[in-house]
């Protein structure tokens, strides 16, 4: 993943439906106590004329978490998807990947195929949580079409051309889809990206979520020596984290 990106200007991460949200956070000082439920989400990507693509759905207006934002298909982990191994989650995250596939992007995927190189969970702030495996692949057939449900739009993006829709106003990003993007962005082809994948190490995004002063928030994850302590996030030391400032986003990873 990328060790520090900065995408400057574009819109704020205020967003519509609840006062002071930010990239759908509440402005809440404490845990909300609710468990993250298990979910998948897969990343598909193809070889286009100019370039890697990836496929972005864009999620109904009408549902409560994240409605509207421009995501990669995923969902929740089904009870059928564990196939009788409910101990294998690795295995029935690749599922639900692939099911969601097809359910959100009428596409079909083989889940054998996918690769793991995240995961991320929702911050304990937030009134709806995930833990959400994330998985890279090619689609196997089928036709890429929204399910007109959960998913409205879908559309095959550059990255640097998502970024470009996302300074504009026309997309919505949430950090996931964001720090992903800048991780697409530095390959050119779908080899070279499910090379990258294989070869790394999952990352494991589990954030502290944080308002500041001055407007915005920051995201910060495991490594960052402010991640058990708020008041370090001046101090000298590793730094992996997300600013969320309304003049952009700053990606920061030593």
């Amino acid at each position: 993943m990328p060790k520090k990106r900065e995408e400057p200007g574009g819109p704020g991460p205020e967003r519509p439906g609840g006062a002071g949200e930010i990239a759908g956070m509440p402005r809440a000082s404490e845990a909300s106590g609710v468990e993250a439920s298990p979910a998948a989400t897969v990343v598909l990507v193809r070889d286009g004329e100019t370039g890697l693509e990836v496929l972005l759905t864009r999620r109904s207006s009408k549902l409560a978490f994240h409605g509207g934002a421009w995501v990669f298909p995923g969902g929740r982990i089904d009870p059928d998807d564990y196939a009788g191994a409910p101990e294998d989650v690795f295995a029935a995250a690749r599922r639900a990947a692939a099911r969601e596939a097809k359910e959100e992007a009428g596409l079909d995927v083989h889940a054998e195929s996918l690769i793991h190189f995240s995961n991320w969970t929702t911050p304990e702030i937030s009134p709806k949580r995930f833990a959400t495996w994330f998985f890279v692949g090619e689609a196997a057939g089928g036709e890429a079409v929204a399910d007109g449900t959960e998913t409205d739009r879908l559309h095959w993006f550059r990255p640097e051309a998502a970024f470009a829709a996302r300074d504009s106003g026309d997309i919505e990003l949430a950090p996931p889809q964001y720090v992903t993007l800048l991780w697409l962005r530095d390959h050119t082809t779908v080899a070279e990206a499910l090379r990258a994948a294989e070869e790394g190490e999952a990352i494991d995004y589990t954030p502290r979520f944080h308002f500041i002063e001055g407007g915005g928030a920051v995201c910060v994850y495991r490594e960052d020596i402010a991640y058990d302590d708020r008041g370090r996030l001046d101090a000298a030391g590793p730094r992996h984290r997300l600013y969320l400032r309304d003049t952009g986003w700053e990606y920061l990873r030593d």
